[in-house]
This record gives C-alpha cells, structure tokens and sequence, in this order.
C-alpha cells in the first residue's frame, strides 16, 4: 500500500568520528535536542550499543552513531520505498552499485544503502515506526554534482521520482518531485568535495542561516563553496562540520 511516505525522504543516519562533538556542532547550529536509545542488536556493528535520535521538539528525523570501519563520515538520507530487496535488484539493473545488503533495523524498520550511477550515496527503507516525515528539521534534499545530467532512470524507476527538464546548469537548477507530488530534493551543479561526481547533502533548517554559519565556524565548521552558479549560491549556505560532512542551511 501506498502512502504519504512512500517516494520521500524520510530519515538521515549521521556517521562520525566523535559523536560527543557532533551532536554539540548540531545542537548549537540547530538547536537540536537528543534522546539516547539503546539497541540490543545495532545496526552499524551490531551488539548492545546507544544510538542517539536528533529532536526537534517531538519530531525525530536523524540518528548519530560512531562511524563503523567501513564506511565514512557524513550523512545518510534515506528514501521510503514499499520493498527494500526489490528496490535494491532493481538499482544493480540500473548501473547502481550495492553498498549495503539489506538489513534488519530492530523496532524500526529494513534498510539498505546504494551508490548511483554517478556515486552518490543513498539509503532506501521500509519504515516500521510512527515518525512522520521530518519537514521540520529538514528542508530539499540537495543532489549537488559536476555532471551534466541528472540520473534520472536510475531516481524514476527506483522511487517514481519526476525531474524537471531544464539543464543542471540552468540558474533554477532541477526539482525533484515524488509520487505524492511533493518537491522532494533540488539538483544544483557544484563540485562534490569528495572523489565522485555527486553527492547527497541535506538541507538542515535554522532560524538564520547567516548567523548559523557563523556559529558553525566558531564550533569547529567551515564555509563550503559548493559552486560559483547562482543557483547553488540562492539555494543556501553550504557548510562543512568538524567531520568533514557536508550540508546545506536554509530558513526555517
């Protein structure tokens, strides 16, 4: 069955080197508040471990853990899909590549990480919890990338995702709508800061972006110049956090 989630971002994991400096970062940057909850069988490593939820009032939309030995700092977002395994056969047909096989996340749901064509990393999930979507903390997701096309097979057969026709490289960039209608990203050309040609990067809300930013470089962050095309600069702030991760400001 179809719903509301289904096509739509609806979680981020956030993988760190020092989860102590990260959720400080965030919650100064963001005013994020934070639950601790403790798994038997953890999803990054496995064992008892604590993950810690990011909270915006009663909205849970993020999840920190330490960084396992296979992967690298930075954000995850995920995208609700109604069959993960089906969704991850589908994606190797479509020249993407499998990061991570299906997995079990205990009371919460069925993951699975994939790189697009263009390297860009993205997590799909069945979602088993009563978390709504999290518009509150999170604005668009950003596809930032030097290409000059979007991969657009791969993203509309996987999530029935529609793009819109104009280049990347026009001043508006591309929107990215899901199948409740619903702009759910926007791609922007800009040099990922990583060896791939696009990146996902989250577009973080706060009360004001500037001072945001001030505040993210007196916390150990730093101005990221993601692009000199005028649509990257009106999208947002771009930044980078004491682990090197990537993400984007905009007003709440």
């Amino acid at each position: 069955m179809i719903d509301e989630k289904t096509g739509t971002i609806i979680w981020h994991d956030f993988l760190t080197g020092d989860r102590q400096r990260a959720t400080a970062f965030y919650q100064g940057l963001a005013g994020w508040s934070y639950q601790t909850e403790h798994a038997t069988d953890f999803a990054w490593g496995g064992g008892e471990k604590d993950f810690i939820l990011a909270l915006d009032g009663d909205e849970a939309g993020a999840g920190f853990a330490e960084t396992p030995p296979e992967m690298t700092n930075g954000w995850i977002a995920y995208v609700e899909v109604l069959d993960v395994d089906a969704t991850v056969a589908q994606a190797e047909k479509l020249e993407g590549t499998i990061v991570r096989l299906p997995f079990e996340v205990p009371g919460v749901g069925r993951n699975a990480l994939l790189r697009d064509p263009l390297g860009a990393l993205i997590g799909v999930s069945i979602s088993r919890h009563n978390y709504p979507v999290p518009r509150r903390q999170f604005g668009l997701e950003v596809y930032l990338t030097n290409a000059p096309s979007f991969p657009e097979e791969f993203y509309s057969q996987l999530f029935d995702w529609t793009i819109s026709s104009q280049p990347v490289a026009e001043p508006a960039g591309q929107t990215v709508t899901g199948p409740s209608g619903d702009d759910v990203a926007v791609v922007v050309s800009g040099t990922p800061p990583k060896d791939v040609q696009a990146v996902w990067v989250p577009s973080i809300k706060v009360a004001d972006p500037t001072t945001s930013l001030k505040d993210a470089t007196a916390l150990g962050g730093e101005r990221f110049n993601a692009s000199t095309a005028r649509q990257a600069q009106q999208h947002g702030s771009f930044m980078r956090d004491p682990d090197g991760a990537l993400s984007c400001l905009l007003k709440a």
